[in-house]
């Protein structure tokens, strides 16, 4: 029994070595063992062994599927006893409900034994002899005595198992982590590191593990602040970053650096201090940020060149016409009383004059928010922008319900752009216009067959994907030489 337990690391072969071991020992031809099941109320079967040639296969198909509670059967009595009991004649015994199936298999006597350890009894094992077997006490006192031993046993392999378990499904955790995750010691030397964090710094655990980590990801600017502030942290236990969360720079093995957000955790373990630290390569971070902030730049430089265009156009045009009218009205109230056919010729003149001034407030009010777009919807101002183009655009989609006027807006102009570009641009010969509403969204496209390569970065088209980011939109432009030109928008607009 000593050389089983010291030599069996498969779990699997625990208990058939035990039971052959001890059955060979004993004269005995099957052996069962038991153990409690997840819930604790009943005893359930973990392995059966049996002698060669026994004839016992259907007896230990019975009892592998047999379960019993606390006093009921062999096992269930010394389970709920704690104690060894022997059955000298297995078809004499009231509480034994294998009574037939021992006989059919020839068994006739068996003694069965606790599997004990410090929390109690965790399960038994049972022996039968084809034989009568006389109750032998020193026996069964050197059974218990390897019961506790196996118990023992037992209870350090689960131990060992689910220290095994938790490591792994802590590997498996930090393995599949997006952040990158790295241990070191009080030294600072780097103890673990997880594969995110080898693709990001393009450092192999084999090539980092024992380093320190100054030397590895922090850049050589920082290198004195780190390590100062570290000694600092182990002298006196004065925490600056552990446990908060800061953007600092990091560096890759090929020397580049970026920009990361860092956590840092003391690990709560006897013994010297270790930490790990948190990391994640916030570089679309930045650049995101970095664009946001320059789209709303943009977007307030193009609000404010848009109202001094609208200044200007009132000043250079209706503001004239106005006060010109002014002037006329004047000159026309002061001739009518002294010559009224001059006087006349002033008012019709004055009307003339009006009219050209709502005229222009008209197409300056058009170029603000069309009236047809306020009016009607996307269905009559994308075909009146269809209508202008050259070639004219052909609109093969449109929704049929009106949408919020931002979202309606934002298609308008785009269409408008995309049209006004292929006209000046691309040389084509058809074009279409689309506009279709689902799954939350208005997908608007106009596409066109023209010479395509164009600048994606002008100012038009850098204005509408401003105007869409706004509405949490996405502008596409796909526009290689030779194959056309796509302009898409995706607006939100559930």
């Amino acid at each position: 029994m000593a050389q089983v337990i010291a030599t069996t690391d498969d779990d699997d072969r625990l208990y058939p070595e035990v039971l052959a071991a001890m059955g060979s020992a004993l004269g005995c031809t099957l052996g069962a063992a038991w153990e409690e099941d997840a819930s604790g109320q009943a005893l359930v079967c973990n392995d059966v062994w049996s002698a060669a040639d026994s004839g016992s296969e259907a007896f230990a198909a019975v009892t592998r599927g047999l379960r019993f509670e606390r006093g009921a059967g062999l096992p269930g009595r010394v389970w709920a006893s704690g104690e060894p009991a022997w059955i000298v004649d297995l078809g004499d015994d009231a509480n034994y409900p294998r009574a037939s199936h021992a006989a059919a298999a020839g068994l006739v006597s068996a003694f069965c034994f606790p599997l004990r350890s410090a929390n109690g009894v965790l399960g038994a094992i049972e022996l039968y002899s084809p034989e009568p077997r006389i109750p032998d006490a020193e026996l069964l006192a050197t059974m218990a005595s390897l019961g506790a031993q196996i118990g023992q046993f037992i209870v350090r392999r689960r131990a060992e198992r689910s220290v095994r378990e938790s490591e792994e499904r802590k590997r498996a955790i930090l393995e599949s982590a997006l952040d990158c995750v790295i241990t070191i010691d009080h030294e600072g030397r780097v103890v673990e590191l997880n594969q995110p964090a080898v693709v990001t710094f393009g450092y192999e655990p084999e090539d980092a593990v024992g380093r320190e980590l100054a030397e590895l990801i922090v850049p050589p600017s920082l290198r004195a602040r780190h390590r100062e502030g570290f000694a600092r942290y182990l002298d006196s236990g004065a925490a600056v970053i552990i446990g908060s969360r800061i953007e600092i720079t990091g560096m890759r093995a090929d020397g580049s650096e970026f920009p990361v957000e860092l956590t840092v955790t003391r690990i709560n373990l006897p013994g010297p201090p270790m930490f790990t630290g948190y990391l994640r390569d916030i570089t679309e971070r930045r650049q995101a940020e970095a664009e946001l902030r320059a789209s709303r730049a943009r977007v307030v430089a193009a609000a404010d060149e848009e109202r001094r265009r609208i200044e200007r156009d009132l000043h250079d045009g209706a503001q004239q016409k106005l006060v010109h009218l002014n002037l006329l009205l004047g000159l026309a109230r002061t001739r009518l009383a002294r010559d009224p056919a001059s006087g006349l010729a002033l008012l019709d003149e004055a009307i003339a004059e009006l009219a050209a001034a709502t005229s222009e407030l008209r197409e300056l009010a058009r170029g603000i928010h069309p009236a047809v777009l306020a009016d009607g919807g996307l269905a009559p101002a994308l075909s009146a922008l269809a209508g202008l183009s050259l070639p004219r655009a052909q609109v093969v989609a449109v929704p049929t319900d009106r949408l919020s006027a931002a979202v309606e807006a934002t298609a308008y102009f785009v269409v408008a752009e995309a049209l006004t570009n292929m006209t000046r641009y691309a040389q084509a010969s058809t074009a279409t216009v689309a506009a279709v509403q689902g799954d939350g969204r208005l997908v608007v496209e106009v596409r066109d067959d023209g010479r395509g390569g164009a600048d994606t970065s002008g100012g038009g088209l850098r204005g509408l994907a401003d105007r869409a980011a706004s509405l949490n939109g996405e502008l596409e432009v796909r526009s290689r030489p030779g194959e056309g030109t796509s302009v898409k928008v995706l607006i939100p607009c559930a």
